[in-house]
């Protein structure tokens, strides 16, 4: 079960995990505006204090402990590798190098290994083998690897890591596994954050008070976990959850929820005929993203595909890298619509014989702007020109929108709200079973979807989401009363971009009868020097990542945008935004917290 912060948290150092002492955190410490713009410029001072990070730009340390074991045992010439659960993901893996390469006018070869490691004792609690499919390729070609790494998410997760560096021998070990490693070969012909240090020699492991066997332990004895073995069951009872046809759902009853004869009813997503069978779940929420992606790819006549509102950046990068590109609409306004509108006419007089385009991507609300389009005039769209329509409701999430009935997909990052605890990665891809192309959706999917989501991120995951709904519901309340505090102040706030104020029609037409507007805002100052003295004074969490059970805040764009801040802002993201995700803290912690740092903005305006 989640546990609400109900004190301001003492700040926690920079480069620690975030949670703190979390093995597994996603996020990482970054406090003052300073520390976000010496990571984005890989500043020593900051780069080699990270112990953590969010998993897609950050390659946890256990998995650069395990790569550079791989890089010793299989590699030549000082190759690299990168670590995949799958022989199919590690072959896009290649495939996506050699494309980008090749555009690039050179060539670079990537070798395949295949790596079973097995326990000697089989009959050990550790005793489930673990395989791995290792990208190998020269040291130059890291970034393209890293590219891959971090737009698709499907790289192996630190719990997986774990697990093999726990079967693989070492100086206290005194017996070894058994490993078995099978070679493809095969050769053919920038984002700063592509260029991080390679996987080899990592930096020294995260200590922890307990040890594994203690921490399993704990958390089975006391049913806060299901045991290891029953994957398949917590996998089950999150898919229902997802779904919204469990009939009892709480954190008393859980036990029951993957059962086979658990009892279930129609959805409550707004097409009753969801069923636990049209949820797929993956190991993170860029991945059901990329994988929404090349579905359609995969089942529809080849075109562009559309991005509508300014997205979180790498969903705008996996439209332009894979496929034959994107049509940007970056300010998802209703002008935006409008123009969407007249490209397809055009496109459909050039090609009267197949869709306009491929797909149309959007958020619900939008990241960091939190903007929202007008899904029924969207729908009306996707029907009239025959494309698809796929919604992000990460932010938004089915606690407070119902955004389902206008969608072919609904995709989700689950690390987010729905897991709370920040300790673990996840995502969800959810079909239509109304949507006109579903028959043929459904049928990709049932003979290509791979289940690589590590059996012990899904235990717990479907722990921390137990309490989804609960948590959900206070995180909107305080995040309104934030939002009411912030917006009374606009000698010293510019704009808070909030969903009950931004595009709030749009909102309106999926907000649910007992809706909040989720646990996101952001904010900009009329002096940038105020932006960065709210930020360093905040008494809370700083980070990337989003929909925590505590406070976490981050300066967006520095992070997500640094080295195209004029681009960013020509869709009114400013430098100067900072972006917030309200946690369950007590209102008044909360509001002091903020008073705070809306004093120290004011003192620096002033000043």
């Amino acid at each position: 079960m989640s546990t609400a912060t109900v004190t301001v948290q003492e700040q926690i150092a920079l480069g620690a995990a975030v949670p703190a002492l979390t093995a597994h955190a996603i996020s990482v410490s970054l406090p003052t505006w300073e520390d976000n713009v010496g990571y984005e410029e890989g500043d020593k001072r900051v780069v080699d204090t990270m112990v953590s990070g969010y998993p897609r730009f950050f390659i946890n340390l256990r998995i650069r402990k395990l790569a550079s074991i791989c890089e010793q045992k299989f590699g030549v010439n000082g190759e690299q590798a990168m670590l995949f659960p799958s022989r199919k993901i590690a072959e896009m893996c290649r495939t996506f190098m050699l494309d980008r390469a090749s555009q690039q006018g050179s060539e670079v070869p990537v070798r395949l290994v295949q790596f079973l490691i097995s326990p000697e004792n089989a009959s050990a609690s550790t005793a489930s083998s673990a395989e791995l499919h290792i990208v190998l390729f020269p040291a130059d070609a890291f970034p393209l690897a890293k590219q891959f790494w971090q737009h698709a998410g499907l790289g192996i997760s630190s719990r997986l890591a774990e697990h093999c560096l726990s079967m693989l021998p070492d100086e206290s070990k005194p017996t070894s596994p058994t490993v078995s490693a099978t070679v493809l070969t095969k050769r053919a012909g920038s984002n700063r954050h592509y260029a991080k240090k390679s996987a080899s020699s990592p930096p020294t492991e995260i200590s922890e008070e307990l040890s594994a066997d203690h921490v399993t332990y704990l958390e089975e004895r006391y049913g806060r976990n299901l045991p290891v073995a029953a994957a398949n069951f917590a996998k089950r009872a999150m898919r229902r959850r997802i779904a919204g046809v469990l009939v009892h759902d709480a954190p008393s009853d859980w036990s029951q929820a993957g059962e086979h004869d658990a009892a279930v009813g129609p959805s409550t997503r707004g097409v009753k005929e969801v069923s636990e069978d049209d949820v797929f779940l993956y190991s993170t929420g860029m991945a059901a993203i990329w994988s929404a992606h090349q579905l359609a790819l995969n089942t529809r006549p080849l075109a562009k595909s559309v991005c509508f509102g300014f997205p979180y950046t790498d969903t705008l990068k996996i439209l332009e890298k894979w496929g034959p590109g994107c049509h940007f609409f970056g300010h998802g306004l209703d002008k935006d619509v409008d123009d969407l509108e007249a490209l397809l006419e055009r496109e459909r007089e050039q090609r009267p014989d197949a869709p306009p385009v491929l797909a149309l991507f959007t958020e619900f609300p939008s990241n960091p702007l939190l903007r929202c389009a007008d899904l029924p005039r969207l729908r009306a769209l996707a029907d009239k020109y025959d494309f698809l329509l796929v919604v992000d409701e990460t932010i938004g999430n089915f606690v407070n929108v119902e955004v389902l009935p206008y969608a072919d997909i609904v995709v989700s990052s689950l690390t987010k709200v729905f897991s709370g605890d920040a300790n673990v990665m996840g995502g969800s891809l959810v079909l239509n079973p109304k949507g006109r192309h579903y028959a043929m959706l459904k049928h990709h999917l049932a003979q290509t979807y791979q289940d690589t989501y590590f059996g012990e991120d899904a235990i717990y995951m479907e722990r921390n989401s137990r309490d989804f709904r609960r948590r959900a519901g206070i995180i909107d309340a305080n995040t309104e009363a934030v939002y009411n505090f912030l917006q009374a102040h606009p000698e010293i706030v510019k704009t808070v971009f909030y969903p009950r104020c931004t595009t709030a029609a749009h909102y309106a037409k999926c907000r649910l009868p007992d809706g909040g507007f989720g646990g996101l805002f952001s904010v900009t100052f009329h002096d940038i020097r105020a932006s960065k003295a709210f930020f360093d004074a905040l008494p809370f969490p700083k980070g990337p990542s989003l929909g925590t059970s505590f406070t976490l805040a981050c300066p967006y764009t520095i992070l997500g945008h640094y080295l195209e801040l004029d681009w960013a802002a020509g869709y009114g993201v400013e430098e100067g935004l900072v972006r917030v995700s309200v946690g369950t803290e007590d209102h008044a912690v909360l509001m002091r917290g903020f008073g705070d740092a809306l004093a120290a903005a004011r003192e620096a305006t002033q000043a």
